[in-house]
């Protein structure tokens, strides 16, 4: 069952990591990175988005691999975590720590895919905020052994 959110994407992104991660974020965005919109240490993932604003975020922990639907979506990339805790963390950058939802996970490596979807709508209307053009984000959690990162589609603001 998934988990709806509504998160403050301040600095233009969205964290995803284990309830015990010190990884330090910070020094993740690179220009690689900002093009991937994935920042990834071993226990944090910094998930970009193309607002600095109100994001929505659907959370969905399954037991194995999705299905691939990333037609439905604008930019979907993949990354390996590793949940020492057994709680997956969502937040935006600047919340606060510990107010920030948990889901429950089995220990060890899992994948997460971010699927985004609404971008050109989010990006022109930034000021104009209505369900319509709000940014959506699509997390899926699995248990999975640790793979590279994977950028399965990427999308590339046409009006910059």
């Amino acid at each position: 069952m998934a988990t709806n959110l509504e998160l403050f994407a301040d600095y233009f992104q969205i964290h995803v990591l284990d309830d015990g991660s010190e990884g330090d974020l910070s020094d993740v965005w690179t220009e690689q990175a900002v093009s991937d919109g994935l920042g990834v240490t071993e226990d944090a993932l910094a998930i970009g988005t193309a607002v600095n604003a109100t994001v929505t975020v659907g959370v969905d922990v399954l037991a194995a691999q999705p299905v691939d639907d990333s037609d439905d979506f604008d930019h979907v990339v993949e990354a390996s975590l590793d949940l020492t805790s057994g709680r997956l963390v969502v937040l935006g950058c600047t919340d606060y720590f510990p107010d920030a939802a948990r889901f429950e996970m089995p220990t060890g490596w899992i994948r997460v895919r971010a699927s985004r979807r609404n971008l050109a709508a989010a990006v022109r209307s930034e000021s104009d905020r209505t369900p319509e053009t709000s940014e959506q984000v699509w997390l899926q959690a699995w248990p999975a052994p640790y793979a590279e990162p994977h950028i399965i589609k990427r999308w590339t603001d046409s009006a910059s």
